[in-house]
């Protein structure tokens, strides 16, 4: 149990995708202007993130690797993914249309969030086990959707703070983000 949360803990904190491997940048910028799109955007995330982990692995284990197919990992990682968040949107477009209006373009551009698709990769790069494989979607959904949260926070307040007029909009998100990338580089060597 403990490597399990060894993995949660590094997915979420040290090798945060955001904000260590700058991958999921496209809705970390864009859905992070309100906390509530932020928090939403990032359940959304961690769902695809989770199911995904867990076909992948079944499909790498039972049927790529078996048949030496491996040559067409990308290509059915990609097909997954499409595939799951195409069933998430129709899911929130039936379940909360206020939800679907809120996430906009962002909830169709899930399918080509790096962070998943990267997700899919390490896993099966770092050879995890199908629990492995959960844990590690589990921190890395959480770790995005921390991300998101921490600078729609920001963001938020930064409407109300006395920016200069260059570094309005873009260029503070970028320094906010900078910033918070250097914050969560405190994390590295905690888990060793």
């Amino acid at each position: 149990m403990v490597e399990y949360i060894l993995i949660f803990i590094s997915a979420a904190l040290i090798n945060n995708f955001v904000l260590s491997y700058f991958l999921g940048i496209c809705p970390f910028f864009g859905v992070s202007k309100k906390t509530s799109s932020a928090v939403s955007m990032g359940l959304a995330v961690t769902f695809v993130m989770t199911i995904t982990a867990i076909v992948t692995n079944l499909l790498n284990t039972y049927f790529l690797k078996p048949f030496d197919l491996t040559y067409l990992t990308y290509v059915a990682f990609i097909l997954v993914i499409a595939s799951l968040v195409q069933v998430v949107e129709m899911f929130v477009k039936k379940t909360s249309k206020p939800l679907y209006n809120i996430l906009g373009i962002y909830l169709p551009l899930i399918t080509t969030n790096c962070a998943i698709f990267g997700l899919a990769l390490f896993g099966q790069l770092r050879d995890y086990g199908l629990m492995q494989n959960i844990f590690f979607a589990l921190g890395a959904g959480f770790g995005f959707t921390l991300a998101l949260v921490i600078m729609s926070g920001i963001r938020e307040e930064l409407e109300f703070a006395d920016v200069p007029k260059y570094f309005q909009g873009v260029p503070i998100a970028f320094l906010t983000a900078g910033s918070l990338a250097l914050a969560f580089m405190g994390f590295a060597g905690l888990i060793s």
